[in-house]
């Protein structure tokens, strides 16, 4: 197994560095109409032996290896210049990792992102997650502040999964918190789940935040989680993530 993830990682090294990964698309819509507002940017990656291997996979690997410094700027720069192209102006999410924000000038790679582009900052949404504020907080905080004064959003991701405090939310004026889909997926048997759900959406609205609920599959959790405050949405019941040549077809 060692072997394997060792020989995994080493692939993976020389297909970032030829920018092999591909960058797809899932659309994120609005609770009340289902009018989609925007996409998020996800890394994909089709091995030529292998074929396509999960995230869950090959992400972990990267963040192990130090290549999700790569990876990350491959995907924003995608991602930019993709969105820069649509006829619509919709808004494009990129996640940033801890490594990002903890050892690189992520402001600084925005910026150049931005500019070759030719992307609006009020276009670009980075999605971080709360580990980001645990490991370094002052520079995380430094960090995002220089990111909102270049124009972009910044949203909490997967909130509820990990150091979920009150704290993180008041530390940083996030513009957006997307509930993690572990929640959502238990809506039918859990009433604990659309209890926190309830709650994570009323804090939200509380303080002027949007909120998205992540892994909406069917009519059925869409209702719930617009019944419990939920603005946003985002799951296969709109679309499973797409190559950028079909983007138009999903807007359609």
């Amino acid at each position: 197994a060692i072997r394997e993830r060792r020989a995994l990682a080493n692939d993976l090294k020389d297909a970032v560095a030829a920018g092999e990964l591909d960058v797809f698309f899932q659309p994120q819509a609005l609770v009340e109409s289902r009018e989609i507002f925007g996409y998020e940017a996800l890394a994909r990656w089709n091995h030529p032996h292998l074929g396509w291997v999960p995230p869950d996979t090959f992400i972990p690997i990267a963040e192990e290896n130090g290549l999700i410094i790569q990876l990350g700027e491959l995907v924003l720069r995608r991602a930019c210049e993709s969105a820069a192209r649509w006829a619509v102006p919709h808004a494009i999410a990129v996640n940033v990792s801890a490594v990002q924000i903890g050892h690189t000038d992520l402001p600084g790679a925005v910026r150049s992102a931005l500019a070759d582009s030719g992307l609006s900052p009020d276009r670009l949404e980075l999605e971080i997650t709360e580990t980001v504020l645990i490991d370094d907080p002052d520079r995380a905080l430094s960090v995002l502040q220089q990111l909102k004064s270049i124009g972009v959003s910044v949203a909490m991701d997967d909130f509820g999964t990990g150091y979920s405090s009150l704290s993180s939310i008041l530390s940083f004026s996030f513009d957006k918190i997307k509930i993690d889909r572990s929640f959502v997926k238990d809506l039918g048997d859990s009433a604990d789940a659309l209890a926190i759900i309830r709650a994570v959406s009323g804090l939200a609205n509380s303080l002027g935040i949007a909120t998205t609920a992540e892994g909406v599959e069917t009519d059925g959790q869409l209702r719930k989680v617009h019944g419990e405050g939920c603005t946003e949405a985002q799951g296969f019941l709109f679309s499973q993530p797409a190559p950028a040549k079909e983007v138009p077809e999903l807007l359609e």
